[in-house]
């Protein structure tokens, strides 16, 4: 491998042991190294990337803080099981039936994973330009915030901003600084507002810094950010949440049929 000049057109400027992690990332994601699988030898990896050894386990050592690869000095290093979880996001805008939890409790606990989540804020806030335009608030309005972390194995995997319409959430149990039984789909739908329409407004960002301390990010690699607006009937829009997710980590499954 010929490791490009600076003056070269399109030169990568990261680090030569980011751009080796860079590849072995994309090739765990991908498949090519599937969980369980033995990473190339630090001998093979020197000589594909034309790279000293210390530079080598540098990048091993990237994999290993984000958690894709477990490893010691002087032992192969292999990809991690289960550590890229494909979300489905359909499956979670039906409201719960009565008595069962939320549908994100009840996917991700498949495969016998402990999922849970734990509330951070309940509060009225002022909403972002881009919550508000989902909700049709004016510039600087307010909306009813409920904040959550969610947990797999009590592992970090998903920040969950959701913002409601002030005429709906006041006077509700949404207020409260609790949990709402089966979720707030099923809760919206008792008030009389039926989940219709979700419409994700997905993007890769370099995560902020409360982003960063609350997932326990490993380094600066972007987050999946997904603007997630819910409309009941009459295109009313309902709910505007903001989830974010490792995006070395997930991955998000739509299916479409043709029309």
């Amino acid at each position: 491998m010929t490791v490009p000049r600076a003056e070269d057109e399109g030169f990568d400027r990261r680090s030569l042991h980011e751009r080796i992690a860079a590849d072995l990332r994309d090739e765990i994601m991908g498949g090519d190294l599937p969980p369980g699988a033995k990473l190339p030898s630090t001998v093979q990896l020197k000589g594909r990337f034309d790279a000293s050894n210390a530079t080598v386990q540098k990048a091993l050592q990237l994999l290993k803080d984000e958690r894709l690869v477990v490893g010691r000095a002087g032992a192969a290093v292999t990809v991690r099981e289960h550590r890229q979880r494909t979300v489905r996001p359909a499956v979670y805008m039906a409201p719960a039936e009565p008595g069962e939890p939320c549908p994100w409790l009840t996917e991700s606990s498949k495969g016998g994973a402990r999922a849970r989540s734990e509330l951070l804020d309940v509060a009225e806030v002022t909403a972002s330009a881009d919550v508000a335009e989902a909700l049709g608030l004016p510039p600087g309005g307010s909306a009813l915030l409920r904040g959550q972390l969610l947990l797999i194995d009590d592992e970090p995997v998903e920040l969950v901003k959701s913002y409601y319409p002030l005429e709906i959430a006041r006077g509700t149990a949404m207020t409260k600084r609790r949990r709402i039984k089966g979720g707030t789909p099923a809760f919206l739908a008792d008030l009389g507002y039926p989940p219709r329409l979700s419409v994700d407004r997905v993007s890769a960002r370099v995560p902020t810094q409360e982003q960063y301390n609350v997932l326990q990010l490993p380094s600066n690699l972007p987050v999946l950010r997904t603007l997630r607006v819910v409309h009941s009937d009459g295109d009313r829009p309902i709910e505007a949440s903001v989830l974010v997710k490792a995006g070395h980590l997930y991955e998000l499954r739509y299916e479409f049929t043709a029309e």
